[in-house]
């Protein structure tokens, strides 16, 4: 028996029984559209969370002050280290650095007003966090040089401070009871590390007005430094020149810790990576769990259908057909109602994937050709593996006793 007239009779074995084979295709259809759409959850979550980290800045190398448990002298990084860092001498993987201190100040407009996070940073910054400026512009050197009481807006931080609209480039707001004008805004960017709810001022200013504490040598010190990075190849040489050029700033000796912390871009990338990959996977595997009670189905319903039709095969047998083509009769069975079921599965669960993007905005559910040639593939394999002992017990029939099978 050719393989055609195998499927034309395993068509016909599942339509003598239409709402049996329904019923059974049932578990197939939701375990494979569970698959389908919580893998695309996992990966939808996988890209938003990239999408968020990558937005924060161009090839980003963050540096911090760190003090190791056994160091007794205190460990911080001051607008100096920053300088240094800038030169490109010194460090010639960085394209851009910008210091930054911040803290928690009342800023208001009017009777607008609440406690937002005020950074004091250089023009660099803009460059350096890829920060897009929607009204207005952003700081320049000249305002660091000359301390200049101008200010910079967060776009979440311009709607809470100019709730009917207004333009505000030109106008004061007050910061901890200090005024300040208005500059700029910048775009809304939300996630993961936005500036949206920020005020940015220069440096000079928010260190001799607002964060004027200072280090034993009379410095003033900075909670962060920002770099950006030639390009991700550079980041490996960028975190060498960094902590070669800080160790000697610090007087470090050569078998001292680093007092200072780097922390790249790509590494909260890799981070992220693994972390949503292992939450697909558990979300994959527990979607799994009901393709695994889709098969037992399967394999019930098909023991059920060998026991019904032992006469049938009995009389196949009788009259030349082998124990091939009964063997691949009801695997083909098997596999066209996993196939069947799998492919209404993905169906549903590609509707499923597009129902909670349109629920929730802020994700947005990837159906891959991965995704979907995975959960086809395990549906057949499903058929296969839970079709094969019925259909090994159905070619096994003794021919005599099946006739005799009443």
């Amino acid at each position: 028996m050719n393989i055609l007239e195998s499927f034309r009779t395993a068509a016909t074995g599942l339509t003598t029984n239409k709402l049996r084979a329904v019923l059974t295709m049932l578990g197939i259809i939701i375990g494979v559209g569970s698959v389908v759409t919580l893998l695309s959850v996992g990966q939808g979550v996988q890209q938003s969370v990239t999408g968020q980290i990558q937005s924060i800045g161009s090839n980003l190398v963050f540096i911090s002050a760190y003090r190791d448990e056994n160091s007794t002298r205190p460990a911080y990084l001051t607008t100096a280290d920053a300088q240094a860092l800038a030169d490109p001498f010194n460090a010639p993987a960085l394209v851009a650095v910008a210091p930054v201190s911040q803290g928690s100040l009342r800023v208001a407009n009017g009777d607008n007003g609440q406690n937002l996070s005020v950074a004091g940073t250089t023009a660099d910054y803009a460059r350096v966090r890829n920060l897009e400026v929607v009204m207005g512009g952003f700081l320049t050197s000249g305002d660091q040089a000359d301390q200049s009481r101008v200010a910079v807006l967060g776009g979440q931080a311009y709607l809470d401070l100019f709730p009917d609209g207004d333009y505000p480039v030109g106008q004061t707001v007050s910061i901890d009871g200090v005024p300040f004008e208005v500059v700029g805004v910048l775009k809304l960017q939300g996630g993961f590390g936005s500036e949206d709810s920020s005020v940015i001022i220069p440096l000079s200013t928010a260190q001799a007005r607002f964060f004027t504490r200072r280090t034993l040598s009379g410095e003033y010190p900075v909670q962060n430094i920002y770099a950006s990075v030639i390009n991700e190849n550079q980041v490996t040489a960028a975190e060498s020149q960094i902590t070669a050029v800080l160790r000697e700033r610090h007087g470090l000796a050569p078998d001292a810790p680093d007092d200072f912390r780097i922390t790249s871009q790509q590494a909260i990338l890799d981070v992220a990576g693994q972390i949503t990959g292992i939450l697909t996977v558990f979300l994959g595997a527990i979607a799994g769990i009901s393709l695994l009670v889709g098969g037992i189905g399967i394999m019930n319903i098909m023991l059920v259908s060998v026991t019904e039709r032992t006469r049938e095969i009995g009389i196949r047998k009788s009259v030349g057909a082998t124990r091939r083509d009964i063997l691949v009769q009801f695997l083909l069975e098997a596999i066209l109602l996993s196939f069947t079921g799998g492919a209404l599965g993905i169906l549903l669960g590609s509707l499923g994937a597009t129902a909670i993007s349109r629920l929730q905005a802020e994700l947005t559910a990837v159906v891959t050709v991965g995704v979907v040639a995975l959960a086809a593939g395990v549906a057949i394999a499903i058929g296969l593996l839970f079709g094969t002992y019925p259909a090994l017990r159905a070619a096994r029939l003794n021919p005599i006793d099946a006739l005799r099978y009443e």
